[in-house]
């Protein structure tokens, strides 16, 4: 599947970025090649800021398909359940209202090892896949479009 020309967004939380970045570059490599769609990297302070600058972008009209990445560790509260929760819940929302696709790229980690594991150790890297995802999409749509 070859998207040139669409316009892919990619959101990036800036919390926990030694893990980010590893998603990050898996997924610019990932969409590089597969035929070199407008990529355009957004950078944010963390998973929660993540929708509503998905949302402003689908909004302006200026993507075909987001990958949202980024990593919450898990602790001894329920924060990052239901940071997780909150984020993944309007992400959905959000793509299935515009038709939008946006690859969910956000690891949910109990620990910085598995974390890292998740972003090109031993797991793969979640970056990827997600850039694989709204890929997939992106073209799957274009071909609905085209009839």
């Amino acid at each position: 599947m070859n998207i040139p020309g669409k316009r892919i967004a990619i959101i990036v939380s800036r919390w926990n970025e030694l893990v980010t970045k590893l998603l990050l570059d898996g997924a610019v490599e990932t969409l590089r090649a597969h035929g070199d769609p407008e990529v355009a990297v957004y950078s944010v302070p963390g998973a929660w800021e993540i929708p509503v600058l998905a949302a402003a972008l689908i909004q302006a009209g200026k993507v075909d398909g987001i990958v949202a990445l980024g990593c919450v560790l898990q602790g001894q509260t329920t924060h990052a359940q239901l940071l997780a929760s909150d984020t993944s819940s309007a992400l959905m929302r959000l793509q299935t209202k515009s038709g939008v696709p946006i690859g969910w790229g956000i690891l949910t980690p109990e620990n910085s090892e598995q974390a890292l594991d998740r972003a090109g150790m031993k797991h793969g890297n979640k970056g990827r896949e997600a850039a694989l995802a709204t890929i997939e999409l992106v073209s799957l749509i274009s071909a609905l479009e085209k009839g």
